[in-house]
């Protein structure tokens, strides 16, 4: 698929982190974006400077997200491309015992849902009404309706202890790349999962300085936490080649846990 100003896209999570770099990357090819994103703030900002057009969107509610698609293609039409960002998870074990007190405690089912709901419920319903929206256009010269980006992470591989939540959810996104792809095959529709390994985003900006030297050593080469522009220009490589599909994509500088 070009990326070029006939393009109409979408970012979900487009305000922040590796869908901002995303943004700019697409905008700075031309294309049409709309920045999907519960924050208000950031989201606006980056609207005004790139030219986007942002629409505030609630990745877990339905309703109110089928309402900011709507909004998005009212302004700039129907979009073809979709990168789908947001995630999040934090720590927390199946169950261990208090350093403390010895007490032995479980993770909060209310805490893993919500995780769940985020990071997997989100992108299905991104990615469902997506999805939708692109086959009602026709092919394009490329021969294809639309592409649809999705975000896991290494960790959905790699499994590390105390995220078996996100772990969860992220496995989960794995498992839908080739059920959806070919679901969406007779419509001319791509499906593939990008997996980052570590980068350099707001949430990582949580973790002690301690333990992100120890994540940088999980890397091969380079010894470096990712850049978001690194995840973007990869994203804009998955989205023009049109021979890539059901695919599960690691950009993770050679990182295992």
């Amino acid at each position: 698929m070009k990326i070029d100003p006939t393009l109409t896209s979408i970012v979900v999570g487009g305000a922040s982190g590796m869908g901002a770099a995303t943004v700019r990357a697409l905008r700075a090819r031309g294309a049409r974006v709309a920045i999907l994103d519960l924050d208000d703030e950031r989201g606006t900002a980056l609207a005004s400077e790139t030219g986007a057009t942002f629409c505030r969107a609630d990745v877990t509610d339905d309703q109110a997200l089928q309402s900011a698609f709507d909004a998005a293609r009212s302004v700039q039409g129907q979009e073809r491309a979709i990168v789908i960002t947001p995630g999040g998870g934090g720590l927390g074990y199946t169950a261990w015992r208090d350093a403390k007190t010895g007490a032995i405690r479980r993770h909060d089912a209310a805490r893993f849902a919500r995780i769940v709901k985020l990071n997997l419920t989100g992108t299905f319903l991104c990615a469902s009404i997506a999805a939708a929206g692109m086959m009602s256009v026709d092919v394009d010269a490329c021969g294809e309706r639309g592409v649809i980006v999705m975000t896991s992470s290494t960790a959905s591989q790699d499994g590390p202890a105390g995220t078996a939540a996100y772990v969860a959810a992220k496995s989960a996104i794995n498992g839908l790349t080739l059920a959806m792809a070919r679901d969406l095959a007779p419509e001319a529709i791509r499906v593939n999962t990008i997996l980052p390994g570590n980068f350099q985003t707001p949430l990582l900006d949580t973790v002690p300085e301690s333990y992100r030297d120890v994540m940088r050593g999980w890397n091969l080469h380079p010894k470096r936490f990712g850049q978001p522009d690194e995840y973007a220009a990869f994203a804009l490589g998955v989205i023009e080649n049109t021979y890539l599909n059901a695919a599960l994509l690691r950009l993770d500088g050679g990182a295992r846990v």
